[in-house]
């Protein structure tokens, strides 16, 4: 048996599961005795299943489904190993796993292979992106018709407001912020520092920074089922929506990046506040793919309630420093650390294709020697500048069609996630609002 599990004997079960195009973990239940066999020669579904709608059915007319008979791939175990689940009350397992055909040759239309296919193009010119992400999310009390902020634990009173960087806030759900990072202790997920936010019982919490990609979009994308798993498991829901409130700011998921060389020096660096050539190069790619990159920034109906203009969430395609209302934003403080801030993306995103968008569009840059225009300074918001799509069928066209987008994405996972959104679109549109946020609230 495994060393994990032969180490946690109390585990009664195991749960693999992959990433499908909208981030949803899809897999199966195995039963502890049998781990071993998923382990050592992986486990089987059809590729179709790693690109179902957000309702998790089969996409219309797409030739993963009847046109190839629905064939299956073969799912093997990431780097990452056995983990706890601590959300389950039954002392449970999860293996993540990802797609390859039975030659084993990638499956390109798995997101997790998308975002090493771009770093291969890092390692060929011997540099390491090194990334962290900041995820916003709310706490809710779906259980009525209306949302709201659920009731303490400690005064049994709703908070009816927003509450920036507020201790007692984050001291009203001291239990579940406890248990949480616990978790994360548990499951090796770097959880640093936790704030509130500006939204009805939001809260902020940022993973520290990995010179491993891969495993930065692994500790996002399991954060984001930790958070969603616990939080039922006090009572309440958590979403990463991008807008569950019309009144209040939604959700973002910024990345931030630097790119070291190979023998570890911060290639962003140039010992003063503006950064090198090198740092301009990736930040010009980042602004050539942004509109085209919008759907995977912006993934769903609800994401476009979000990027308006004046609600803490960039509109505009363009750069500054320290400047929270332009879409990338070079920070400042130690040279030593500078780096790239992307502010686009909600909190409803794909880890994998967030980080493939943003990291692919840097290479890009850095690869052509790209020369971004001039940062700006002052309010994006009030400024004439080129704008990142504020509907969900542009988006969708643009990102079919754009050229930076091509050299990113391999084209079959261009078309898969194109059909999905699509039809995503198509039927969303019969539904209200409120139908909609029910939907988004449990699944992104």
């Amino acid at each position: 048996m495994n060393n994990w599990l032969r180490k946690n004997p109390n585990v009664r079960s195991v749960r693999v599961a992959a990433a499908d195009l909208n981030g949803q973990p899809r897999g199966k239940r195995i039963p502890t005795r049998f781990a071993d066999k998923a382990l050592e020669d992986g486990t089987r579904f059809p590729f179709s299943v790693l690109n179902l709608d957000i309702w998790g059915e089969d996409i219309e007319d797409s030739p993963l489904v009847m046109e190839s008979g629905d064939k299956d791939g073969v799912l093997r175990a990431t780097e990452r190993g056995f983990m706890p689940m601590p959300w389950l009350e039954a002392p449970t397992a999860l293996l993540p796993i990802w797609m390859y055909h039975d030659d084993g040759r990638p499956f390109a239309g798995d997101p997790r292979h998308a975002l090493n296919t771009v770093l291969q193009r890092f390692k060929a010119r011997g540099l390491t992106p090194v990334c962290a992400v900041e995820l916003e999310f709310f706490l809710i009390d779906d259980s009525g018709r209306k949302l709201q902020v659920p009731p303490s634990p400690r005064s049994g009173k709703r908070r009816q407001a927003g509450d920036i960087l507020s201790m007692r806030a984050l001291d009203q759900f001291d239990t579940f912020f406890t248990e949480l990072y616990d978790a994360c202790e548990e499951m090796d997920i770097p959880a640093d520092t936790a704030i509130s936010e500006a939204g009805l019982g939001q809260f902020e919490i940022n993973l520290m920074h990995c010179d491993d990609a891969l495993r930065a979009a692994d500790d996002a994308w399991l954060f984001k089922m930790l958070v969603k798993g616990l939080a039922r498991k006090h009572g309440f829901a958590a979403s990463f929506m991008a807008k569950p409130y019309p009144d209040y700011a939604g959700s973002g998921l910024h990345m931030h990046f630097s790119v070291l060389d190979a023998d570890g020096n911060n290639v962003f660096d140039n010992g003063g506040p503006e950064g090198t050539d090198m740092l301009r190069h990736a930040v010009a790619g980042c602004m050539d793919a942004m509109a085209g990159c919008g759907l995977i920034f912006a993934p769903h109906a609800n994401s476009y309630d979000r990027i308006v203009p004046d609600a803490h969430a960039p509109t505009s395609v363009c750069w500054a420093y320290e400047n929270r209302t332009s879409s990338i934003r070079i920070p400042s403080g130690n040279p030593k650390a500078r780096r790239i801030e992307h502010r686009v993306a909600g909190g409803d995103v794909n880890p994998y294709l967030m980080l493939t968008a943003v990291l692919g569009a840097a290479i890009n840059g850095i690869e052509d020697g790209a020369t971004p225009p001039a940062p700006i300074t002052g309010n994006a918001y009030a400024a004439n500048l080129p704008q990142i799509p504020g509907d969900w069928e542009t988006a969708i066209n643009m990102f079919e069609s754009d050229p930076h987008v091509a050299r990113i994405f391999a084209p079959e996972l261009i078309r898969n996630l194109v059909m999905t959104k699509r039809q995503e679109c198509r039927d969303m549109g019969e539904l209200s609002r409120e139908e909609q946020v029910e939907i988004y609230l449990e699944t992104v």
